[in-house]
Protein backbone atom coordinates (compact mmCIF):
# COMPACT_ATOMS: atom_id res chain seq x y z
CA UNK A 1 0.00 0.00 0.00
CA UNK A 2 1.67 3.54 -1.04
CA UNK A 3 2.25 6.04 1.70
CA UNK A 4 0.88 9.06 1.68
CA UNK A 5 3.31 12.29 1.75
CA UNK A 6 2.57 15.91 2.03
CA UNK A 7 5.91 18.07 1.07
CA UNK A 8 5.53 21.63 2.77
CA UNK A 9 7.21 24.31 1.00
CA UNK A 10 7.02 27.88 -0.94
CA UNK A 11 8.61 30.79 -1.47
CA UNK A 12 12.07 31.01 -3.59
CA UNK A 13 13.12 28.87 -5.90
CA UNK A 14 15.40 27.63 -3.18
CA UNK A 15 12.77 26.48 -1.52
CA UNK A 16 10.46 24.60 -3.92
CA UNK A 17 12.86 23.36 -6.45
CA UNK A 18 14.51 20.87 -3.32
CA UNK A 19 10.57 19.80 -2.81
CA UNK A 20 10.11 18.72 -6.62
CA UNK A 21 13.37 16.98 -6.47
CA UNK A 22 11.46 14.92 -3.12
CA UNK A 23 9.09 14.12 -5.41
CA UNK A 24 10.87 12.69 -8.17
CA UNK A 25 12.74 10.60 -5.28
CA UNK A 26 9.15 9.21 -3.76
CA UNK A 27 6.84 9.51 -6.03
CA UNK A 28 6.81 6.01 -8.04
CA UNK A 29 6.05 4.22 -4.73
CA UNK A 30 3.78 6.84 -2.62
CA UNK A 31 1.00 9.73 -2.91
CA UNK A 32 2.30 12.15 -3.06
CA UNK A 33 1.42 15.89 -2.72
CA UNK A 34 2.86 19.40 -2.55
CA UNK A 35 1.95 22.34 -0.59
CA UNK A 36 2.66 26.18 -1.48
CA UNK A 37 2.07 29.70 -1.09
CA UNK A 38 0.71 31.92 -3.90
CA UNK A 39 4.95 33.16 -4.46
CA UNK A 40 5.82 28.82 -5.22
CA UNK A 41 3.38 28.18 -7.90
CA UNK A 42 5.42 29.93 -9.96
CA UNK A 43 7.84 26.70 -9.73
CA UNK A 44 5.36 23.70 -9.83
CA UNK A 45 3.14 22.53 -12.82
CA UNK A 46 -0.06 21.70 -12.29
CA UNK A 47 -0.37 18.74 -14.73
CA UNK A 48 2.58 17.35 -12.74
CA UNK A 49 2.08 17.48 -8.89
CA UNK A 50 -1.06 17.57 -6.77
CA UNK A 51 -0.93 20.89 -4.77
CA UNK A 52 -2.72 22.21 -1.90
CA UNK A 53 -2.36 26.41 -1.63
CA UNK A 54 -1.25 27.38 1.84
CA UNK A 55 -0.14 31.05 1.47
CA UNK A 56 0.98 31.57 4.98
CA UNK A 57 1.41 35.18 5.82
CA UNK A 58 5.38 36.50 6.53
CA UNK A 59 5.83 37.17 10.31
CA UNK A 60 6.54 40.32 11.91
CA UNK A 61 5.57 42.23 14.84
CA UNK A 62 3.46 45.00 12.81
CA UNK A 63 1.25 42.35 11.81
CA UNK A 64 1.08 40.02 13.99
CA UNK A 65 -2.39 40.57 15.53
CA UNK A 66 -3.86 39.99 12.00
CA UNK A 67 -1.56 37.13 11.13
CA UNK A 68 -2.08 35.11 14.17
CA UNK A 69 -5.43 34.71 13.18
CA UNK A 70 -5.27 33.84 9.94
CA UNK A 71 -2.51 31.28 10.88
CA UNK A 72 -4.74 29.97 13.10
CA UNK A 73 -7.40 29.21 10.71
CA UNK A 74 -4.34 27.69 8.65
CA UNK A 75 -3.45 25.13 11.13
CA UNK A 76 -7.35 24.36 11.33
CA UNK A 77 -7.62 24.09 7.32
CA UNK A 78 -4.54 22.04 7.72
CA UNK A 79 -5.37 19.13 10.52
CA UNK A 80 -8.82 19.45 8.38
CA UNK A 81 -6.98 18.45 5.17
CA UNK A 82 -4.24 16.16 7.08
CA UNK A 83 -6.91 13.85 8.23
CA UNK A 84 -9.00 14.05 5.31
CA UNK A 85 -6.34 12.73 3.34
CA UNK A 86 -4.71 10.13 5.44
CA UNK A 87 -1.44 11.50 5.18
CA UNK A 88 1.26 9.42 6.98
CA UNK A 89 4.75 11.71 6.38
CA UNK A 90 5.17 15.20 6.23
CA UNK A 91 7.93 16.80 4.61
CA UNK A 92 9.29 20.28 5.21
CA UNK A 93 11.86 22.23 3.28
CA UNK A 94 11.90 25.17 5.43
CA UNK A 95 10.71 28.49 5.50
CA UNK A 96 7.67 30.43 7.43
CA UNK A 97 5.18 29.18 4.89
CA UNK A 98 5.79 25.50 6.67
CA UNK A 99 4.51 26.63 10.29
CA UNK A 100 0.67 26.21 9.84
CA UNK A 101 1.42 22.77 8.35
CA UNK A 102 3.86 21.20 10.70
CA UNK A 103 1.50 22.29 13.73
CA UNK A 104 -1.30 20.87 12.30
CA UNK A 105 1.49 17.16 11.62
CA UNK A 106 2.23 17.79 15.04
CA UNK A 107 -1.03 17.75 16.61
CA UNK A 108 -1.89 14.70 14.79
CA UNK A 109 1.21 13.22 15.55
CA UNK A 110 2.45 12.28 12.23
CA UNK A 111 5.94 11.60 11.34
CA UNK A 112 7.71 14.91 10.19
CA UNK A 113 10.98 15.39 8.44
CA UNK A 114 13.17 18.54 7.53
CA UNK A 115 15.19 19.47 4.85
CA UNK A 116 17.68 21.96 5.29
CA UNK A 117 19.75 22.57 2.07
CA UNK A 118 21.91 25.22 3.21
CA UNK A 119 24.90 25.13 5.42
CA UNK A 120 23.20 27.15 8.16
CA UNK A 121 20.41 25.79 10.09
CA UNK A 122 17.30 27.84 8.92
CA UNK A 123 14.98 29.55 12.27
CA UNK A 124 12.29 27.21 11.07
CA UNK A 125 13.84 24.24 10.37
CA UNK A 126 15.60 25.24 14.27
CA UNK A 127 12.51 25.67 15.61
CA UNK A 128 11.20 22.36 14.61
CA UNK A 129 13.58 20.35 15.42
CA UNK A 130 12.13 18.68 18.56
CA UNK A 131 9.43 17.74 16.62
CA UNK A 132 10.76 16.09 13.72
CA UNK A 133 12.16 12.40 13.34
CA UNK A 134 15.01 13.39 11.03
CA UNK A 135 16.62 16.37 9.34
CA UNK A 136 18.26 15.77 5.84
CA UNK A 137 21.49 18.32 5.56
CA UNK A 138 24.13 18.22 3.27
CA UNK A 139 26.61 18.08 6.16
CA UNK A 140 27.58 17.23 9.02
CA UNK A 141 29.38 20.77 9.55
CA UNK A 142 26.18 22.85 9.35
CA UNK A 143 26.41 26.02 11.53
CA UNK A 144 23.75 26.80 14.61
CA UNK A 145 22.82 23.51 14.76
CA UNK A 146 22.17 22.54 18.14
CA UNK A 147 24.13 19.75 19.74
CA UNK A 148 21.32 18.10 21.61
CA UNK A 149 19.68 17.04 18.36
CA UNK A 150 22.69 15.70 15.96
CA UNK A 151 21.67 11.75 15.89
CA UNK A 152 18.54 13.47 14.19
CA UNK A 153 20.87 14.68 11.38
CA UNK A 154 20.81 12.39 8.25
CA UNK A 155 23.91 13.69 6.13
CA UNK A 156 23.05 12.92 2.08
CA UNK A 157 24.58 14.48 -1.34
CA UNK A 158 22.72 17.79 -2.37
CA UNK A 159 19.59 17.05 -4.39
CA UNK A 160 19.58 18.02 -7.76
CA UNK A 161 17.88 17.03 -10.16
CA UNK A 162 17.88 13.36 -12.16
CA UNK A 163 18.05 15.09 -15.03
CA UNK A 164 21.64 16.27 -14.11
CA UNK A 165 23.41 13.01 -13.27
CA UNK A 166 22.34 11.83 -16.82
CA UNK A 167 23.65 14.87 -18.41
CA UNK A 168 27.32 14.87 -16.48
CA UNK A 169 29.13 13.01 -19.47
CA UNK A 170 27.64 15.27 -22.22
CA UNK A 171 29.89 18.05 -21.88
CA UNK A 172 30.24 19.40 -25.15
CA UNK A 173 33.69 21.00 -26.20
CA UNK A 174 33.23 24.88 -26.87
CA UNK A 175 34.89 26.85 -30.06
CA UNK A 176 34.06 29.54 -27.94
CA UNK A 177 34.09 30.26 -23.68
CA UNK A 178 30.89 29.67 -22.40
CA UNK A 179 30.25 32.36 -19.56
CA UNK A 180 26.51 31.42 -17.93
CA UNK A 181 25.56 34.49 -15.33
CA UNK A 182 22.79 33.22 -13.15
CA UNK A 183 21.47 35.49 -10.42
CA UNK A 184 18.87 32.90 -8.95
CA UNK A 185 15.21 32.59 -8.74
CA UNK A 186 15.11 36.58 -7.54
CA UNK A 187 17.30 37.75 -9.92
CA UNK A 188 20.64 39.75 -8.72
CA UNK A 189 20.47 43.27 -10.47
CA UNK A 190 23.83 44.02 -9.72
CA UNK A 191 24.66 41.02 -12.95
CA UNK A 192 22.03 43.05 -14.88
CA UNK A 193 24.23 46.84 -14.16
CA UNK A 194 27.83 46.13 -13.22
CA UNK A 195 28.55 43.25 -15.78
CA UNK A 196 27.61 43.91 -19.29
CA UNK A 197 31.09 46.32 -19.36
CA UNK A 198 33.35 44.19 -17.86
CA UNK A 199 32.27 41.69 -20.60
CA UNK A 200 32.62 43.70 -23.15
CA UNK A 201 36.49 44.50 -22.51
CA UNK A 202 37.03 40.62 -22.08
CA UNK A 203 35.78 39.75 -25.28
CA UNK A 204 37.70 42.14 -26.91
CA UNK A 205 41.00 40.06 -25.68
CA UNK A 206 39.16 36.59 -25.77
CA UNK A 207 36.57 34.31 -27.66
CA UNK A 208 33.06 33.92 -25.36
CA UNK A 209 30.03 33.34 -25.44
CA UNK A 210 28.24 34.93 -22.86
CA UNK A 211 24.53 32.88 -21.51
CA UNK A 212 23.09 35.33 -19.30
CA UNK A 213 19.96 35.30 -17.11
CA UNK A 214 18.17 38.92 -16.29
CA UNK A 215 14.90 41.12 -15.35
CA UNK A 216 12.18 40.60 -17.71
CA UNK A 217 12.23 44.70 -17.85
CA UNK A 218 15.67 44.24 -18.97
CA UNK A 219 15.78 41.56 -21.74
CA UNK A 220 15.51 43.52 -24.84
CA UNK A 221 18.43 46.49 -23.50
CA UNK A 222 21.02 43.81 -22.61
CA UNK A 223 20.49 41.89 -26.31
CA UNK A 224 20.64 45.01 -27.65
CA UNK A 225 23.93 46.14 -25.74
CA UNK A 226 25.59 42.45 -26.92
CA UNK A 227 24.80 42.69 -30.39
CA UNK A 228 25.34 46.09 -30.89
CA UNK A 229 29.35 45.52 -29.80
CA UNK A 230 28.98 41.93 -31.69
CA UNK A 231 28.91 39.83 -28.87
CA UNK A 232 27.33 36.51 -29.23
CA UNK A 233 24.81 36.13 -26.57
CA UNK A 234 21.94 33.97 -24.94
CA UNK A 235 19.55 35.72 -23.11
CA UNK A 236 16.94 34.80 -20.55
CA UNK A 237 14.80 35.26 -17.61
CA UNK A 238 13.22 32.08 -16.86
CA UNK A 239 13.89 28.59 -18.55
CA UNK A 240 12.39 25.12 -17.38
CA UNK A 241 15.43 23.68 -19.41
CA UNK A 242 18.01 25.86 -17.52
CA UNK A 243 19.95 22.16 -17.43
CA UNK A 244 20.94 23.01 -21.39
CA UNK A 245 22.52 26.13 -20.43
CA UNK A 246 24.25 25.01 -17.80
CA UNK A 247 25.82 21.90 -20.11
CA UNK A 248 27.74 23.98 -22.42
CA UNK A 249 29.33 26.41 -19.65
CA UNK A 250 32.56 26.75 -18.59
CA UNK A 251 32.04 29.09 -15.92
CA UNK A 252 29.41 30.07 -14.32
CA UNK A 253 28.82 33.63 -12.09
CA UNK A 254 26.27 32.99 -9.95
CA UNK A 255 24.58 33.83 -6.17
CA UNK A 256 25.38 31.17 -3.88
CA UNK A 257 21.61 29.34 -3.13
CA UNK A 258 22.32 25.99 -2.16
CA UNK A 259 20.48 24.05 -5.25
CA UNK A 260 22.49 26.08 -8.26
CA UNK A 261 25.83 25.24 -6.66
CA UNK A 262 24.90 21.54 -6.19
CA UNK A 263 23.50 21.88 -9.90
CA UNK A 264 26.65 23.47 -10.85
CA UNK A 265 28.48 20.92 -8.45
CA UNK A 266 27.25 17.33 -10.54
CA UNK A 267 27.75 18.94 -13.83
CA UNK A 268 31.36 20.09 -12.84
CA UNK A 269 30.97 23.64 -14.17
CA UNK A 270 33.40 26.06 -12.02
CA UNK A 271 31.70 29.49 -10.78
CA UNK A 272 32.61 32.66 -9.48
CA UNK A 273 30.10 32.97 -6.25
CA UNK A 274 28.78 36.28 -5.12
CA UNK A 275 26.76 35.64 -2.25
CA UNK A 276 23.74 37.96 -1.73
CA UNK A 277 25.04 40.43 1.68
CA UNK A 278 21.77 39.99 3.79
CA UNK A 279 20.84 36.14 2.95
CA UNK A 280 19.62 35.36 6.15
CA UNK A 281 22.20 33.96 8.73
CA UNK A 282 24.90 34.53 5.82
CA UNK A 283 24.02 31.31 4.25
CA UNK A 284 24.69 31.75 1.03
CA UNK A 285 28.45 32.61 2.21
CA UNK A 286 28.61 29.48 3.70
CA UNK A 287 27.29 27.52 1.20
CA UNK A 288 29.66 28.94 -1.59
CA UNK A 289 32.31 28.96 1.60
CA UNK A 290 31.76 25.11 1.46
CA UNK A 291 32.81 25.06 -2.03
CA UNK A 292 35.59 27.58 -1.78
CA UNK A 293 37.74 25.19 0.74
CA UNK A 294 38.31 22.71 -1.25
CA UNK A 295 39.23 25.02 -3.76
CA UNK A 296 36.22 24.27 -6.13
CA UNK A 297 35.05 27.76 -6.27
CA UNK A 298 36.05 31.66 -6.11
CA UNK A 299 34.32 34.08 -4.20
CA UNK A 300 34.02 37.55 -4.77
CA UNK A 301 32.32 40.29 -2.32
CA UNK A 302 29.38 41.72 -3.82
CA UNK A 303 31.10 45.05 -2.27
CA UNK A 304 33.88 44.56 -4.59
CA UNK A 305 31.96 42.92 -7.56
CA UNK A 306 32.50 45.91 -9.87
CA UNK A 307 35.85 46.73 -8.80
CA UNK A 308 37.22 42.74 -9.54
CA UNK A 309 35.11 40.80 -12.02
CA UNK A 310 36.78 41.83 -14.75
CA UNK A 311 40.60 41.31 -12.92
CA UNK A 312 39.33 38.16 -12.40
CA UNK A 313 38.00 36.75 -15.69
CA UNK A 314 41.03 37.75 -17.10
CA UNK A 315 43.03 35.87 -15.19
CA UNK A 316 41.05 32.61 -15.14
CA UNK A 317 40.94 32.81 -19.08
CA UNK A 318 44.60 33.67 -19.29
CA UNK A 319 45.43 30.83 -17.42
CA UNK A 320 43.35 27.62 -17.38
CA UNK A 321 45.22 25.39 -14.80
CA UNK A 322 43.14 27.26 -11.86
CA UNK A 323 40.24 26.38 -13.44
CA UNK A 324 41.37 22.65 -14.75
CA UNK A 325 42.19 22.23 -11.05
CA UNK A 326 38.93 23.56 -9.75
CA UNK A 327 36.83 21.27 -12.59
CA UNK A 328 39.04 18.67 -10.42
CA UNK A 329 38.15 19.46 -7.14
CA UNK A 330 34.38 18.99 -8.33
CA UNK A 331 35.06 15.70 -9.70
CA UNK A 332 36.25 14.74 -6.37
CA UNK A 333 33.97 16.59 -4.57
CA UNK A 334 30.50 14.09 -6.84
CA UNK A 335 32.61 10.61 -6.29
CA UNK A 336 29.91 8.15 -5.91
CA UNK A 337 27.42 10.98 -5.95
CA UNK A 338 24.56 9.39 -7.76
CA UNK A 339 20.97 9.67 -7.98
CA UNK A 340 20.50 6.17 -6.65
CA UNK A 341 22.66 6.78 -3.64
CA UNK A 342 20.63 9.72 -2.11
CA UNK A 343 17.36 8.16 -3.53
CA UNK A 344 18.40 4.56 -1.16
CA UNK A 345 19.42 7.07 1.48
CA UNK A 346 15.66 8.94 1.70
CA UNK A 347 13.78 5.89 0.89
CA UNK A 348 15.77 3.58 3.93
CA UNK A 349 15.22 6.16 6.24
CA UNK A 350 10.92 6.74 5.67
CA UNK A 351 11.11 3.43 5.94
CA UNK A 352 12.91 2.98 9.43
CA UNK A 353 10.45 5.12 10.67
Amino acid sequence: MKKKILISTGGSGGHVIPATILYEHLYEKNDIIISTDNRGFRYLDNNVYKTLLIDTPKLNLLSLPLNFFKILFLIIKSILFLKKEKINFLFSTGGYMSLPLILAGKFLNLKIYLLEPNLVLGKANKFFLSSCKKIFCYTKQIKNFPEEYKNKKVIINPLVRNEFYKTKNLKINNDKFHLLVVGGSQGASIFDKNLKKSILNISKKFSIKVIQQTHLNNLSSLKEFYAKNNVECDIFNYDKNFIDKVAVADLCITRAGATTLAELSTLEVPFIAVPLPNSKDNHQFENANFYAENNACWILDQDLFEEKIEQLLEEILSNKTNINKKIQNLSNLNFQNTWLNVNQKIVNILDEN
